[in-house]
């Protein structure tokens, strides 16, 4: 029986949404191929890695050490890798987060295993995954066939579903206590704003762009996304020009985001920008000009000035949420 390992991500403690996404839709490979699906997690104390179950992995190993609670290349690398020789994986798994990008070229190289990044479909066809992703800047899409013996593959968040099964059984979980990680590189401390989602992960996203003239003028974007409870999003001209964070960009040099919804304000629609967001289920657009590229891709487009435009959806929505 062939074995798919799944890369668990956990931030403070907690296994991330996307990383159950990844399990979700490697249940359903797992079937399809009649493979063993296990997972991966590493960290300190992981408060919800029973709930892997619901997902259909059978066993989890958890290799536990506290200066493992943040990420570090070279030791999660490792840790993985030589996890993926042992147990003889022929699959291994990663969401396509920030981390996930970077530990999985390495994994991949560790274990002599071909790679396919930014996977938006992964389907069966002759007992063989064939995976597709964006190329051309998200313009086409490729399918992929890997020929290697091994095979490594990171999954665009938010894209599959994390679908969970009602009555799993709990799994088997294997701790292990790493004495001596190698901590040649680590990240030593995480900060974040509090109260402000992470637009990789978050359902709804309003952007802005120079359309909004001034930093000062964020306001809006930021007074639509609290009502809506999404987050706040850029394009790579705002950022560059110091109005807003960087972790904020959503493009090409930026963040890949797939949301439910995705708001568009004073954004023209640079190639860029829409290679990183393009895969949004539904996208509206707010911009003054009706040529701009953005209203090519967008399902629903309101032509106009967003200083007009934005503070009555605000209070419009305001108002339905009273009733």
């Amino acid at each position: 029986m062939s074995k798919i390992l799944i890369f668990l991500e956990q931030r403070e403690g907690k296994i991330k949404r996307s990383s159950f996404e990844c399990l979700g839709v490697s249940k359903k490979i797992s079937s399809e191929l009649n493979a063993e699906l296990l997972a991966v997690t590493i960290g300190d104390d992981i408060e919800n890695i029973n709930v892997v179950s619901k997902y259909g992995a059978s066993k989890v190993f958890h290799y536990k050490n506290k200066d493992l609670s943040n990420y570090s290349t070279t030791a999660y690398s490792e840790i993985v890798s030589d996890l993926a020789k042992e147990i003889s994986a022929d699959y291994v798994f990663f969401s396509s987060t920030s981390l996930g990008k970077d530990i999985a070229p390495h994994v991949a190289a560790k274990i002599d295993a071909g790679l396919v990044v930014d996977c938006t479909k992964l389907k069966i066809d002759n007992g063989e995954i064939i995976a597709t992703r964006p190329i051309y800047a998200g313009k086409a899409l490729i399918d992929v066939k890997l020929n290697s013996e091994k095979k490594v593959y990171s999954l665009r968040p938010n894209v599959f579903k994390a679908e969970s099964m009602e009555n799993g059984q709990p799994p088997e979980v294997v701790v292990k206590e790493v004495e001596s990680p190698n901590l040649a590189n680590r990240v030593l401390e995480i900060k974040k704003s509090e109260g402000k989602l992470d637009v990789a992960e978050a359902d709804i996203i309003v952007s802005g762009g120079r359309g909004l003239k001034t930093p000062e003028n964020f306001h809006l974007v930021e007074e639509l996304a609290e009502v809506l409870g999404g987050a706040v999003g850029a394009s790579r001209a705002v950022v560059d020009a110091g109005w807003r964070p960087h972790r904020e960009q959503i493009g090409q040099t930026g963040k890949t985001v797939s949301p439910l919804l995705y708001i568009a304000c004073g954004i023209s629609g640079a190639i860029q920008h829409l290679a990183g967001m393009s895969s949004s289920k539904y996208i509206v657009a707010v911009n003054k000009d009706k040529d701009a590229p953005i209203f090519n891709i967008a399902d629903y487009g309101i032509t106009g000035d967003v200083f007009e435009i934005l503070p009555e959806l605000i209070e419009e929505i305001r108002k339905i949420k009273l009733q």
